[in-house]
């Protein structure tokens, strides 16, 4: 298996229902208020692939509607972008970029996602470095409904 390390979803602090379990603060005390979802999803979570255009598709396992989800995902290197690559301001309310890291296979990117409807929702976000180039990246989302209806 190939699958890169340092992917995943999970909910966001501030869409997660409930409480947090109560005698995890000595253990991971950042995961506290976290719901992890690798559980469910498996190593199907997050799966990156390029198209010959140098374009980015990453597509995201089953996600519920009116949740937010924090994605991680690792791009490998882009030999045009150079290692500072930042996002472009793309007007999307369900996507936003937390975070773009360096890593020694490419970047990591952490964004915040909003499964705002049901079906196969796809949204797009920029990452672009100090030239011209930038890239695109599709995040591919299957999206189900609340469940309980």
């Amino acid at each position: 298996g190939s699958k890169l390390k340092g992917t995943g979803v999970r909910f966001s602090s501030e869409g997660t229902q409930g409480h947090p379990r109560e005698g995890t603060r000595g253990h991971h005390p950042q995961e506290g208020t976290h719901v992890h979802f690798q559980e469910q999803l498996h190593d199907s979570a997050v799966m990156v692939t390029q198209d010959k255009d140098g374009h980015f598709l990453v597509k995201v396992g089953f996600l519920r509607t009116q949740y937010k989800y924090e994605i991680t995902f690792v791009l490998p290197l882009v030999p045009t972008l150079e290692e500072d690559i930042c996002p472009l301001p793309v007007p999307n309310p369900n996507l936003r970029v937390i975070s773009v890291t360096p890593m020694p296979e490419g970047h990591s990117v952490r964004c915040e996602y909003t499964a705002s409807k049901e079906g196969v929702l796809m949204e797009e976000l920029l990452l672009a470095g100090h030239g011209p180039q930038h890239i695109k990246v599709t995040i591919q989302a299957r999206v189900m409904g609340k469940g309980g209806s």
